[in-house]
């Protein structure tokens, strides 16, 4: 059983950086509305175009920071909510700290991945 005093702690797991997390979560999450909004019309513009459409479409400068702008906020969103899954069912110690180190590395391969794609695309085709 957990007592109050450890809960109420700051230096223990259960107040380490528990209102930024949470502030940041639905921040992501309210972005990702709008995100989701931009991102409806960018495949609905692009259903049925060719190669060379789609690579003018994400040249255009605006389209590729945005591109980017919702790659980057997925991938903290997604990040944040699988640690409060691994906060939750995975026991404390060193399985759990792989696990939360696993999870952001991860979130931060697929940003930097998809990120550089659009660049890439962005700036050479």
């Amino acid at each position: 059983m957990i007592d109050k005093a450890t809960i109420a702690n700051p230096k223990t797991h259960y107040g380490h950086g528990g209102t930024r997390h949470f502030i940041v979560q639905r921040i992501t999450g309210a972005l990702n509305v709008l995100f989701t909004l931009f991102f409806v019309w960018f495949v609905l513009h692009l259903a049925g175009a060719d190669r060379a459409q789609m690579v003018e479409v994400v040249r255009n400068p605006i389209v590729a920071v945005i591109l980017c702008l919702l790659i980057i906020n997925v991938c903290v969103h997604m990040r944040i909510g699988m640690n409060e899954v691994i906060d939750d069912y995975v026991d404390e110690g060193r399985t759990h700290n792989l696990a939360r180190a696993a999870n952001a590395a991860f979130a931060i391969i697929v940003a930097a991945l998809t990120v550089l794609s659009v660049v890439k695309i962005a700036f050479w085709g």
